[in-house]
Order: structure tokens, then sequence, then C-alpha cells
């Protein structure tokens, strides 16, 4: 996949919402997670977890370590991450354009 998504293997989904307006509406800290999130999140799933743990009373910190926890669940089921996980724990790291000197 290519564009402002990055490479990913998942699958992406069609939003009916305007994901920047639904952005806009979270509260500073989920903003502030979501901007230095790995995967690009929606927003609106983002706030329905958020709305959830806050409800049952969970401080902002137990909710963004929440996030974090189905952010690597999410990453784990991602073939091209477990790839260059496994690079990374095997000690080989990717060459990029900006790495490579003729």
């Amino acid at each position: 996949m290519t564009g402002n998504l990055g490479e990913t293997g998942l699958k992406r989904k069609r939003r009916r919402h305007d994901p920047m307006q639904a952005y806009d509406a979270l509260p500073p800290a989920l903003r502030g997670w979501l901007a230095d999130a790995a995967l690009p999140w929606s927003p609106v799933s983002c706030r329905r977890i958020w709305q959830r743990a806050r409800a049952r009373g969970e401080p902002i910190e137990a909710v963004l370590a929440r996030l974090e926890r189905a952010q690597a669940q999410t990453l784990a089921k991602d073939p091209i991450w477990r790839a260059s996980r496994a690079g990374q724990e095997r000690g080989c790291n990717r060459i990029t354009q900006l790495d490579w000197k003729p």
C-alpha cells in the first residue's frame, strides 16, 4: 500500500465521517497520542475506546496504555511490520534511500 499510510499489509477501511473534524473534537491527551501513533487510527475508534474507559473511571494514563496495547496487537497482525521487527531483532537494518551512497 502506498501514499501517506506507509507500507502495510492491513486492509484499508472506508470512512463515513470527516476524520479531521473528528480529530479536532478529541481531548488534547488523545490527540497527542494519535499524532504519535504508528498506525493511521480512526479518530472515531480512538474516541470510542477513550469514552468507554473514562466512563469506567480509568485515569488518562491507563487509557493511553490501553491504546498502546491495542496498537501493538494490531501491528502484530501486519506481516510487513512483523518482518521488519524480525530483521531488527536479528540485527539487520533496512537500507533506505537516505542511507545509500554511490
